[in-house]
């Protein structure tokens, strides 16, 4: 199966579909923050290894903390994969901590600043732009 076959896809789709299921609904884990969210999740084309991008919003203790219950609990969530995923293989979970959603933010909240300072130069008013 090459990379980025229909059938590759459609399992990361599944895999994703379900990891988010578990770690929302089924983990207890009190060092996993609630507002934990599965990014992507790119399956091996021998359906043995998987890399999960994961986004926390939090600051940076609440990520590691996160990040250690997960990796904690990976025997876990690999069981519950193969139980309500019928595949040849169940992958062997890795956690990444993705940071772009944050990044994405913290440009956006620049861009801002930006755009009021040059506002404010040219003596535009705020109200103007909104509608």
């Amino acid at each position: 199966m090459r990379k980025n076959s229909i059938k590759n896809t459609r399992i990361n789709g599944e895999v994703l579909r379900e990891l988010s299921n578990i770690i929302r609904g089924e983990i207890k884990d009190p060092r996993i923050n609630p507002m934990t969210s599965v990014v992507t999740v790119e399956v091996a084309p021998d359906l043995k290894t998987c890399k999960a991008y994961i986004s926390v919003l939090g600051d940076e203790e609440s990520q590691k903390n996160t990040l250690a219950g997960l990796r904690s609990a990976e025997g876990y969530i690999r069981r519950e994969l193969a139980r309500s995923i019928n595949l040849r293989n169940t992958p062997e979970i890795t956690f990444i901590l993705d940071q772009s959603i944050e990044y994405g933010v913290r440009m956006s909240k620049m861009i801002d600043d930006v755009t009021k300072d040059i506002r404010e130069e040219n003596g535009e008013d705020e109200q103007d732009d909104k509608f």
